[in-house]
């Protein structure tokens, strides 16, 4: 039985998190890092108000880290040296280097690491890999998702992503990342990228939109357009290859169209279950790690070279 802790209870936390590790057969809620006790009463399990406390207690095996971004790096490393697993919120972290970080030292400890890009268990983006390697379009050339909404700032709950302190970014971080991961897992590591953000509606201390175009070496080019500033609800996914086209959209939805093939493939109705049984089985030896630290690096590499002003290295 493999005993987690998970540090925040928010959202996400609440919703797909815990329901999924408390889902999962082989897994255990052993306790909660929490700055207010409160929020975990209707759980009843152990709580800490610090993660010293909660790491010091040798029943804890893994971590779920899903606290605001800033504090994904020290607590993730504070997590591993500590000897424990840990499965991460994305992004990975504020910047290349955090992230780096994060790898470096679970290679050193020897323990799993994980990001929480869980739309690489989606059955319909493995089963489109799979399509794309047979060839169903021919050669892959180019690749569009995009991923538009409204963001509202008074929705207190997530009110902190427009704060660069504690998120790095606006939708480049938030809604992005999630497609550059999906654009990575299929095509490999990027060898170049281009970026452009700014703010059209919502003057916030972060970028309102963003539109990033990665290069892969295999002659893909991906680009992903993002945006908080749109009444109109998007959520696109189409790649064109030299004989055909495949589409995802919406590539939360369930259905994959190809050349020949219309496949409803539905994801989980918690979007976190499959990636917590992968950790576990990733844990115990039984399966790789779909979204490991090592591969999930490669979208904060992606970020932080789409926020660079033309010119610089």
């Amino acid at each position: 039985m493999l005993n987690w802790i998970v540090i925040g209870i928010g959202d996400i936390s609440v919703r797909r998190v815990i329901p999924a590790i408390q889902a999962e057969t082989r897994s255990r809620l052993y306790g909660l890092v929490t700055r207010d006790p409160a929020k975990a009463v209707p759980y009843n399990t152990r709580a800490w108000t610090t993660l010293d406390e909660a790491l010091s207690d040798p029943e804890v095996h893994a971590v779920y880290v899903a606290t605001p971004v800033f504090l994904h790096a020290p607590q993730t490393i504070q997590s591993l040296r500590a000897g424990k697993h840990v499965l991460c919120e994305k992004p990975t972290a504020m910047n290349e280097a955090e992230a780096r970080s994060m790898v470096q030292i679970a290679e050193e400890t020897g323990r799993t690491f994980g990001v929480a890009y869980y739309r690489r268990m989606y059955p319909k983006v493995q089963r489109a890999k799979q399509l794309l390697a047979a060839g169903a379009i021919g050669q892959p050339v180019v690749a569009e998702l995009t991923c538009h909404g409204w963001f509202d700032e008074s929705e207190s709950h997530r009110s902190w992503l427009i704060d660069p302190a504690l998120a790095g970014g606006g939708p480049l971080y938030d809604v992005a990342s999630h497609r550059i991961d999906v654009l990575n897992f299929l095509f490999g590591q990027p060898a170049r990228v281009t970026g452009h953000l700014s703010n059209v509606v919502h003057h916030y201390a972060v970028e309102d939109n963003a539109t990033v175009m990665i290069e892969y070496p295999g002659g893909v080019r991906g680009i992903v357009d993002v945006r908080w500033h749109s009444k109109v609800a998007r959520d696109e996914c189409r790649i064109r290859g030299t004989e055909g086209e495949m589409d995802l959209s919406p590539l939360n939805g369930p259905d994959l169209i190809y050349p020949g093939g219309r496949e409803n493939l539905p994801p989980h109705a918690n979007l976190h279950y499959p990636m917590i049984e992968n950790f576990v089985d990733a844990v115990l030896g039984k399966a790789p790690l779909l979204a490991s630290g090592t591969s999930s690096f490669w979208t904060d590499w992606v970020t932080e070279r789409a926020q660079r002003k033309p010119g610089m290295a």
